[in-house]
């Protein structure tokens, strides 16, 4: 068997590169400087190419990540199948479960803010515009896991902890995400391109995680966990996983549980 991984140096891309040799895959991982020159039968292709917490200085490069680089992909490159991965923040503006099912429609107002969800938006209607069954998208919630980048709000906290024994949330202990392992995200992605019977599936645990929740395992495990008084609240929509669950029979990792051993991980990485 043979894949392709595009972005493979990013957090996604280089844990799923180790899960598909694992799985017994013949995995190539060239880098943007050779998109260009690829030929040739790709395999199965898993484009994890993206921008994440700089998109706002650099918009441009962030559409040309997720919608540029994606287009000459699927224009001269030869492959068996290719995943996309979108993103669950596209959902931002659901008010409940039933608008963020895959096929609901999704309300986004352009802006800085927004060209992140925008653009992967315009990644995805350009693999769903192929009449290709193999061409799909998988929209990423909050993925966790060992050495996970520094950028987002759990490894930003992780990287506190780690060196100081103590963190500050800057938004309200209500506030709340959706939290997916990095595990869970790997295996569903070479499930569903190698038999997803959709083109489109949200990969997330459907369960929103609390600041507060995150806070009293932290202080359980003997660190130090406090809030800015006055910080933003910020809460997502629950996703629906209802088709990864009846396709899959998908029961998703806790962030929950799996916290202690991500703290000491970050720790043991901290005083290496």
């Amino acid at each position: 068997m043979k894949a392709t991984v595009l972005g493979s140096s990013g957090f996604i891309g280089s844990n799923l590169t180790t899960y598909l040799r694992g799985f017994g895959y013949e995995v190539a991982t060239p880098g943007r400087s050779e998109l260009a020159e690829l030929k040739g039968s790709l395999g199965r292709v898993f484009y994890c190419i993206g921008m994440t917490g700089n998109f706002r200085l650099q918009p441009l490069a962030t559409v040309d990540a997720h919608a540029g680089v994606l287009a000459r992909v699927l224009e001269t490159c030869e492959f068996e199948s290719l995943v996309f991965f979108s993103s669950t923040r596209i959902y931002a503006e659901a008010e409940g479960p039933e608008d963020t099912q895959e096929e609901a429609l999704i309300k986004v107002s352009p802006s800085a803010n927004t060209t992140y969800d925008l653009s992967k938006m315009l990644g995805e209607a350009l693999c769903l515009s192929l009449d290709r069954p193999s061409v799909k998208v998988i929209r990423l919630s909050n993925v966790y896991g060992p050495d996970q980048s520094k950028a987002t709000f759990l490894g930003s906290l992780l990287e506190d902890l780690a060196q100081t024994g103590k963190a500050s949330i800057l938004e309200s202990p209500d506030s709340s995400k959706d939290y997916v392992a990095i595990s869970d995200v790997t295996s569903l992605a070479e499930m569903i391109a190698r038999r997803g019977f959709h083109r489109t599936y949200n990969v997330a645990s459907g369960q929103p995680v609390c600041h507060i929740e995150i806070a009293k395992t932290v202080i359980a495990e003997g660190l130090t966990c406090t809030f800015l008084p006055g910080g933003r609240r910020r809460v997502f929509p629950t996703i629906n996983i209802t088709r990864l669950k009846e396709e899959f029979d998908f029961t998703p990792r806790s962030l929950l549980d799996d916290l202690p051993q991500l703290l000491r991980a970050a720790g043991d990485s901290s005083a290496a």
